[in-house]
């Protein structure tokens, strides 16, 4: 029986994927084998020595302490382009209210009450203070090309604006999925020279804490529009409120509110909800089940962030599964534990992911204790199992 410890309410659609007679789950499960969780601060969390497996429902990890899991060989799934649809479509109004002042319109509409017959008066009188402008047409820049950018870039040429993007680092697959019209930037300058939109969708690591900064204001368009349902932090405060007092920045829209941001003009704050949709909950619950399953039962990684993707096909019935430190000759000390015993491998995989690595070895028949204890006690193994596949 294996146990999962819920930190969050996750959607039933996903949990009811955890079959009754084979998973026990929980907000207080003890020695849980894996923990599944939206948004719970768990950096500060003891790590149960049970612990094989963290499912986000969700992108980010931030909340988590994928180093400490790391150490451990706990394996931190997160659950990219399952929520994309939905940031996608709030990414879009955002566009829509940056360009149109249907916030202040609206604002002005509720203001009237009571005021009768005069209503319709007044709003001819007074619907020129709220004029905008249109999308069509206009350039929007489109920085960091994965599953929700290349959503974006695709929607926004729908609704007829020119896009370009930039993305040094994008995937196969995203590149398959964006339209041939998207035209690629050589660079984040030129992308920001030229857009009167941009919006941004690069995760917040050291490397981009405070990309968006005086210089890079300094380059834009003035009156650019700027979309932020990636991370607060992507966008450096203070040198934001002096491009808007200067013209440069026309309107800030940001799904991760501050005080300071509240405070400022030209500003449009949104709870933080990008993901926030039925659909988005039961996408997101639903892949992370799918894939702590697969390793728990499996020994399969797939959208883990701190170990490398591993899909073995059984060749046996028997599967050993290793996490451990991406060092040199762990593979030939883990196969002359299993030679001294006669241990036949049937096929295995050895993949790595910066410092750490998994060797899934499928044996013909079952290690003994002793083995098992020899190989945990390998210098950089960090955690060792078992599983029956007949299971």
């Amino acid at each position: 029986m294996y146990k999962i410890q819920k930190l969050n309410k996750i959607a039933l659609e996903g949990l009811s994927l955890f079959p009754l007679d084979q998973y026990e789950i929980g907000t207080e499960v003890a020695s849980p084998d894996a923990i599944i969780l939206r948004s719970f601060e768990m950096r500060d969390m003891v790590l149960p020595d049970s612990l094989l497996a963290v499912g986000r429902a969700g992108a980010g990890v931030n909340n988590i302490p994928v180093q400490k899991c790391s150490e451990k060989g706990v394996v931190v799934f997160n659950t990219p382009g399952a929520n994309a649809n939905a940031v996608k479509e709030v990414v879009l109004a955002g566009i829509l209210l940056a360009s149109r002042d249907i916030i202040g319109g609206v604002n002005y509409a509720n203001s009237l009450k009571g005021k009768g017959a005069d209503v319709p008066a007044l709003v001819e009188e007074n619907k020129k203070k709220f004029a905008g402008k249109e999308i069509a047409g206009k350039t929007l820049g489109v920085i960091g090309l994965g599953k929700i950018g290349v959503m974006v870039a695709n929607s926004a040429l729908d609704l007829g604006m020119k896009v370009i993007g930039y993305d040094p680092f994008i995937s196969v697959e995203s590149a398959w999925g964006l339209s041939r019209e998207v035209q690629r930037a050589e660079s984040v300058g030129s992308l920001i020279a030229n857009a009167d939109y941009i919006s941004l969708h690069t995760p917040l690591t050291d490397g981009t804490r405070g990309f968006i900064n005086a210089e890079k204001f300094g380059q834009m368009k003035k009156g650019v529009r700027i979309l932020n349902f990636s991370r607060g932090g992507i966008v450096n405060n203070e040198d934001l409120g002096k491009a808007i007092k200067e013209g440069v920045v026309a309107c800030y829209v940001t799904d991760f509110p501050d005080d300071e941001l509240l405070n400022m003009e030209k500003v449009i704050a949104i709870p933080h909800l990008g993901a926030s949709t039925e659909e988005a909950e039961v996408n997101c619950a639903t892949m992370a089940v799918k894939q702590i399953r697969d390793f728990l039962e499996k020994g399969k990684i797939k959208n883990s962030v701190n170990y490398p993707d591993c899909k073995l096909d059984h060749s046996s019935d028997l599967r050993l599964v290793i996490m451990h430190r991406n060092v040199p000759n762990m593979v030939g000390q883990i196969s002359t534990v299993l030679a001294k015993e006669d241990i036949n491998i049937t096929e295995m995989l050895n993949k790595s992911k910066g410092d750490y690595a998994c060797s899934i070895i499928d044996v013909a028949n079952q290690p003994s204790e002793k083995a098992i204890k020899t190989i945990y006690a390998t210098q950089g193994v960090v955690k060792v199992r078992l599983l029956d596949l007949k299971k």
